[in-house]
């Protein structure tokens, strides 16, 4: 038996056992970095059972920036994060009504004259981080240099939505925004992110299948710099561990000090092949069979990262 048969042996016990019992009944703590409200109109209701199901004990809300018609928002076309997400306001809210359970991240509009002061007032009221980017400029435009220089001087993290020819476009460049921001905490989400782990990488395949060569950007940026960090959310997250398992496996243990666990799902399942942020706990668990490891991956990074109590 190699070490991707043994991998996927021992963890499909660990992740059979973690769909029937809940995560957190095997003792596993899991904080979720990436959900937001009014997910395609999902309701916070909705929102807290889908998170109790999968075993989540804290949660990131991540909300969007002002609802405007700007180039920066496709024309409006991007408002709430292009999925009907609410802003700072409800994500706060929320997390005031539950702050054992839930965290907020502010957000706006970069290209705002007003936007570094909106994101200063919010994390003078507890957000602590920026974020999600996604927004259609360059990620290391003069606005966005600004909302960075917000980041140092309040020491919080950036969470950058990369989507080539749509969101924080000129990832190839990326690294500059790294070296002259060493003191900002970057974390890197979406399909250009995740794509790039492949040094083969097209960048118009926003979700790739093939085998994956190791070596590309993503892989750099986490290996060469210590401010560079990895968000596992989402369906691109899901599909780049996916798409090659041997891999996975590798990159997990390779990557283990800079990988966050999140699901950014939008369902109000939170089990099951419809909520993708379970089916990426269940590979964590898979693919991550030294507990030391897992723990980091799914709680102990987002803690150091984020500064979570």
């Amino acid at each position: 038996m190699n070490r991707r048969q043994f991998t996927k042996t021992a963890g499909l016990g660990i992740a059979g056992s973690a769909a029937s019992m809940g995560y957190s009944k095997l003792g596993e703590e899991i904080i979720d970095i990436h959900q937001h409200i009014n997910f395609h109109a999902r309701t916070n209701e909705e929102l807290i059972a889908h998170q109790k199901k999968m075993g989540v004990s804290k949660t990131v809300l991540l909300p969007s920036g002002s609802a405007l018609s700007r180039s920066s928002t496709h024309k409006g076309k991007s408002n709430g994060l292009a999925a009907r997400v609410f802003g700072t306001f409800a994500a706060a809210r929320v997390a005031k009504a539950y702050p054992d359970s839930f965290v907020f991240f502010c957000n706006e509009i970069p290209d705002l004259d007003n936007a570094p002061k909106e994101l200063e007032g919010w994390l003078e009221k507890g957000a602590c981080g920026i974020g999600e980017q996604k927004f259609n400029l360059d990620c290391d435009s003069a606005p966005m240099i600004r909302l960075y220089e917000v980041a140092r001087a309040y020491q919080v993290p950036v969470l950058l939505h990369f989507q080539h020819g749509a969101y924080n476009m000129g990832f190839e460049r990326f690294h500059k925004v790294l070296e002259k921001f060493p003191e900002v905490n970057f974390i890197g989400h979406a399909q250009t992110w995740w794509g790039n782990i492949d040094a083969n990488h097209v960048q118009t395949d926003l979700y790739p299948k093939t085998k994956v060569k190791p070596g590309g950007l993503t892989d750099k940026y986490l290996s060469d710099y210590p401010n560079m960090f990895g968000d596992l959310s989402a369906g691109s997250g899901k599909n780049a561990l996916n798409r090659d398992e041997e891999h996975a496996v590798a990159f997990l243990e390779r990557h283990q000090d800079k990988l966050l666990l999140g699901t950014d799902c939008a369902d109000a399942v939170g089990e099951g092949k419809e909520c993708s942020g379970a089916g990426q706990i269940a590979n964590v668990m898979q693919f991550v069979t030294d507990p030391k490891v897992r723990a980091k991956i799914l709680s102990g990074n987002a803690k150091r990262i984020i500064k979570l109590d």
